[in-house]
């Protein structure tokens, strides 16, 4: 956790974000100004207990201003912002690394953990989100249970550049063996002795072991059983080294093993730096982990049954025939470590949902409720919901404008809320219809979109950024444009003035000022919502940005618009009367 948490905070900073950290240590000398470190006193079981941090977090808080906390989660520190009412006046996203584990090897956890059970749930209770680092441990986690519609999956990364510094590690090992490498604690679920155990027996194999650790003494006394007298040891324990030299242990080996017996293992960083080495992975098929999903979505190893040390010896055996395939599995997990779990990636995800908390938290409301107006769009309306749940836009509404095609029953089957007009609306009035839901569920703000399955789910986090200083914002795309498109435009940029690129998109942003004057009459008398709720908008004083987005142009069909002249020169004519219009608005202060 300590690890990543540096990473992650190193990235967020080099990508804008102003990150403060408290973490549990003694102070540095060379400690940037955005780091505190709070002494440690005691341990209890594997929890730290640091006697100041709570006053430390309340200090952090009045110097630093934070609009977010990021809680890291099994921490027990992280339970003072419970009693911290400046801590609580402030969202909070809990970071889930692992449950505690009631272990079945060391039995007085449980006792432990059922003391510490009721206020890690204060906490979940009291978090906008919850960020998990894997499908398999969020569908195993007990604790989570109750929280499943909070929680999203952002695996870990690790930081790719720059590069780590290898110290020269090749004398370490002996000449003429498969190099056999394990890095961690020695501690009881890391399952040091079924490795110990499983190369006992393979001669051309030797195993070092990183790491130091209560378990010692007992490993070092079943490696001396297990060797045969006048052999030297399969197994060495190296004890703990520093980066440098873990990093040239990981350049210089042949395959890494990670032979961990319980869910305490719930993802496995180390892995990712062997992966950084492109070295092939074995590890345990630890149900409920998030480990063996590691490996088998990277393609960088394979997974044995954990404790069974046949099972082990005869995977170590084949990978030590096949150098082909292990240079492969290397080669694979490389690519996927810059591609899908590198720091940037993962820092980038959770930006993305720092900015919808802080959004969110800013225009007095909970929530950004994602609106879909939707007539006959079955085809398409599944995979749009999707993607925006996936995404982490729980919070879906269809508004079914009396589709004949069964609309309404695909988008709720998907996961989305549906609601069914009594009379048709039209395009513009169904958007108001959910607009006005939520006002009425009482959401912050409100992102429009269309059914075809053109915009990307993804694109929603521009608006939500460029939102912190607009009442609207628009997804613009105007590379969509066909000539008869462009005319349009043109007359109505000229016309009204307005500076945007995109007149026609429903891709848009309402914070809860814009939604309450978008609900009122003088909006429900609008036919069309692009041009005329622009200059609704424009009249009260909201702040009106534009924002580029990509999006997926349809690849059949045509625009239900922009067709030919007639359909253009009709709508030129009825949205040239609003332009024509007086317009007395009530202002955006009285909006608010």
């Amino acid at each position: 956790m300590e690890t990543f948490l540096s990473d992650l905070v190193t990235a967020q900073r080099a990508a804008g974000v102003e990150a403060f950290a408290v973490v549990h240590g003694e102070p540095r000398p060379g400690d940037p100004a955005w780091l505190v470190r709070v002494p440690v006193q005691f341990h209890l079981g594997y929890a730290p207990f640091a006697l100041g941090f709570r006053a430390a977090v309340a200090r952090a808080i009045e110097r630093f201003r934070p609009q977010m906390l990021h809680l890291h989660l099994p921490n027990n520190s992280a339970l003072w912002c419970l009693t911290l009412e400046s801590a609580r006046a402030i969202p909070w996203m809990v970071h889930w690394h692992s449950d505690v584990v009631p272990s079945a090897i060391r039995g007085h956890l449980g006792a432990a953990y059922r003391l510490y059970r009721p206020f890690e749930q204060a906490v979940l209770e009291h978090a906008e989100r919850v960020l998990v680092t894997s499908p398999p441990y969020l569908d195993a986690s007990e604790p989570l249970a109750r929280w499943h519609d909070r929680c999203v999956v952002v695996p870990l990364g690790l930081a790719v550049t720059p590069a780590p510094r290898v110290a020269g590690e090749a004398s370490t090992w002996r000449p003429g063996v498969l190099r056999l490498l394990s890095v961690g604690r020695l501690t009881y679920y890391k399952g040091f002795e079924t490795l110990v155990e499983a190369v006992a027996a393979m001669p051309d194999v030797e195993l070092l072991i990183a790491g130091a650790g209560e378990l010692h003494a007992r490993l070092d006394a079943r490696i001396r059983a297990l060797t045969p007298p006048g052999e030297l040891p399969r197994v060495r324990l190296l004890g703990e080294v520093d980066e440098d030299v873990k990093h040239g242990l990981l350049a210089t080996c042949d395959l890494f093993c990670l032979a961990s017996l319980e869910r305490t293992e719930a993802f496995g960083v180390v892995v990712l730096e062997a992966m950084l080495h492109a070295k092939p992975c074995l590890v345990s098929d630890l149900a409920g982990s998030g480990l063996p999903w590691l490996v088998r979505s990277a393609g960088c190893g394979e997974v044995v049954p954990p404790g069974n040390a046949p099972a082990w010896s005869a995977a170590i055996a084949r990978l030590a025939a096949q150098p082909a395939e292990r240079a492969r599995l290397g080669a694979a997990g490389h690519a996927s470590l810059r591609a899908r779990f590198s720091i940037e990636a993962c820092t980038a995800e959770i930006v993305g949902y720092y900015a919808r908390l802080v959004g969110e938290g800013r225009t007095g409301g909970v929530g950004t409720l994602v609106v879909i107006p939707a007539r006959n769009e079955a085809t398409t309306l599944p995979s749009v919901v999707a993607r925006l749940i996936e995404a982490g836009w729980r919070d879906v509404l269809v508004v079914d404008d009396h589709s004949s095609d069964g609309s309404g029953d695909v988008a709720r089957e998907a996961g989305a809320t549906v609601v069914r007009p009594v009379l048709p609306l039209g395009a513009w009035g169904a958007m108001q219809a959910g607009i006005r839901y939520g006002l009425a569920k009482g959401y912050a703000a409100v992102v429009t979109m269309d059914a075809d399955g053109q915009h990307e789910a993804g694109e929603i986090v521009r608006l939500v950024e460029a939102a912190r200083a607009a009442d609207v914002v628009i997804g613009a795309f105007p590379e969509r444009a066909s000539s008869l498109r462009r005319f349009a435009w043109n007359w109505f940029q000229r016309l009204t003035g307005l500076g945007l690129e995109d007149l026609t998109s429903g891709f848009r942003y309402y914070n809860r000022a814009a939604m309450r004057l978008l609900a009122a009459e003088e909006a429900t008398l609008l036919d069309y919502q692009d041009v005329g709720t622009l200059l609704l908008l424009r009249e009260a004083g909201m702040r009106l940005v534009e924002v580029p987005v990509s999006m997926k142009l349809r690849t059949a069909g045509k625009s239900r618009i922009f067709h030919s002249w007639f359909s253009v020169g009709r709508y030129m004519a009825v949205t040239t009367l609003l332009c024509m219009s007086q317009w007395k608005v009530r202002s955006a202060n009285r909006v608010n």
